[in-house]
């Protein structure tokens, strides 16, 4: 395992690698919503998202570049169809929040622009515990998390990690910045759970809204669905899907 000792949030951020392209992520949703038109609405077939945010304050600068390409991420769903979402976040001295499971993602947008950033440290456990207790009512297709920092024991959380491995549920993890311990962690995450890492810019949103769509489309149509996009992003993660 890698260094416990968390480090400090980093306060510059190199610049970012060449956005995706608007016309490639432009077909990605298109064809993602070719595929889902014909699923149920409701009932047995269904995918299930868990989106996790960090909401401390060193994201406050970026924080509503963040919402809007994730309000961004929840309309796309909306349209697709075929999946129900939760958001799930932290911020402050000790405060967890997760609404209940939705399937109007647009509510999640609208939930979001309420949200304002606070000080305090990382809760990546209670994102991870949380996700155990739900995966274990119903199957999580997949778990989104979004951060720039981890500021917690990487031992305990790869345990936790791994127990979501075993129950066959991924996790996606995007990471703001380049602090050195969060990659690490969050590459180990990934690992554990059969899921994927990637590194988002503030100067290249585009690549992380292609991201996001493409985890959506990931847990509403599996591995099929991302074969069938374009994007850099989509194909970075469906590099690592083992």
């Amino acid at each position: 395992m890698a260094d416990k000792t968390p480090t400090r949030r980093d306060e510059k951020t190199p610049q970012a690698e060449k956005p995706s392209a608007r016309s490639e992520i432009a077909d990605f949703i298109s064809q993602v919503g070719a595929m889902t038109a014909g699923k149920k609405a409701s009932g047995p077939g269904r995918g299930r998202l868990l989106f996790a945010l960090d909401a401390t304050m060193s994201r406050q600068p970026t924080w509503d570049l963040a919402c809007q390409l994730q309000a961004e991420m929840f309309e796309t769903v909306a349209k697709t169809g075929g999946l129900d979402v939760q958001l799930i976040f932290f911020r402050g001295f000790g405060e967890c929040q997760a609404s209940k499971w939705v399937r109007d993602a647009r509510a999640l947008a609208d939930l979001m622009t309420g949200i304002d950033c606070r000080g305090g440290h990382t809760q990546i456990s209670k994102v991870l515990s949380h996700a155990r207790n739900e995966h274990k009512k119903e199957k999580i297709n997949a778990v989104v998390y979004v951060g720039d920092a981890m500021e917690e024991d990487i031992d305990k959380l790869a345990q936790k990690a791994g127990e979501l491995g075993l129950l066959h549920c991924p996790i996606f993890l995007f990471q703001e910045g380049h602090d050195r311990t969060a990659e690490t962690a969050f590459r180990e995450f990934a690992r554990l759970t059969k899921g994927a890492y990637a590194r988002f810019d503030s100067s290249a949103p585009h690549e992380l809204a292609a991201l996001l769509r493409a985890v959506a489309a990931y847990a509403s149509g599996g591995r099929e669905a991302l074969k069938l996009q374009k994007s850099s992003g989509a194909q970075k993660l469906l590099e690592q899907l083992r």
